[in-house]
């Protein structure tokens, strides 16, 4: 078992296969579920930047969407119980990549979303985002690694546009510099974001990028579970770290699981954001 610089087990594997099989069946032993719980925030707060910007078809970028799941999950009402039966690598081994392609190109047509949504994915990963794309489940996909580099001209055109910038776990391996860069190739607007960031990591560094972008950030009191840890030696490592940064495990990463805070990000002048607590009612 290969761990990183982090100390969480290196799953580098998943993310850039043909297909999601591999994705789902790594994970669904860890009870990965952190999209599930991000579902419902997401939501809300697409439908209050709908009413409040009105805007009718708002543009999402999902910051490391592998795979597409956030867009499955609320464009298509999708679960990740549902995501994981899809998947199954028992059930669909000897399936083709274009016979699950064509499955899920079926749930994208039989399952238009009550109000018109706009996904685009940003990824490292070829692959991912290629089935992504193919499935239905994101309308553009952004091959990018913008803490490496700047956006090329067509990826300035690609993420232009952007209403909404969400992520569910990348944060920490992304940094302010990938978040400064989407956000200064949106010219003068300013896209809301919400950050799901595993505790390990601090968020001060990308709060102060963000702030020096015109924005005030509040963290949501409730924490998520992401996912179990793989091993004994994994939750070790994990729990040094996170006491190296001065953060408090007890009862949380101590009892075997990975943990989550959700961090909103808005600019100064939308009315409300001193409330964390009514992200959620």
């Amino acid at each position: 078992m290969r761990f990183d610089t982090t100390g969480k087990v290196s799953l580098d594997h998943i993310y850039d296969q043909p297909d999601p099989r591999t994705y789902f069946t790594v994970l669904r032993p860890l009870d990965y579920g952190v999209p599930q719980q991000a579902k419902p925030y997401f939501a809300k707060l697409i439908t209050e930047y709908r009413e409040s910007q009105d805007v009718a078809a708002p543009k999402v970028l999902d910051i490391g969407c592998s795979y597409g799941i956030n867009a499955a999950l609320l464009k298509y009402d999708a679960t990740m119980d549902e995501l994981y039966a899809r998947y199954d690598d028992d059930l669909r081994a000897g399936e083709s990549r274009e016979t699950l392609l064509a499955r899920d190109r079926e749930l994208a047509r039989s399952r238009q979303p009550p109000q018109a949504i706009r996904f685009a994915g940003l990824d490292t990963s070829a692959g991912a985002l290629s089935y992504a794309l193919e499935a239905g489940f994101l309308d553009d996909v952004v091959h990018a690694d913008l803490e490496k580099h700047e956006p090329t001209p067509r990826q300035l055109v690609q993420l232009s546009g952007t209403d909404l910038v969400i992520s569910t776990g990348c944060v920490g391996y992304v940094t302010e510099r990938t978040l400064t860069r989407v956000v200064r190739a949106q010219g003068v607007r300013r896209p809301w974001m919400a950050h799901f960031v595993l505790r390990m990591f601090p968020f001060d560094s990308v709060e102060r990028a963000l702030a020096g972008l015109g924005y005030r950030t509040v963290r949501v009191d409730e924490v998520f579970r992401q996912r179990r840890f793989a091993s004994s030696q994994e939750q070790s490592l994990v729990l040094d770290n996170l006491s190296a940064a001065g953060v408090d495990p007890q009862g949380l990463e101590t009892e075997g699981w990975l943990y989550a805070q959700l961090y909103i990000s808005r600019p100064y002048d939308i009315t409300g954001t001193n409330d964390a607590n009514r992200e959620q009612s």
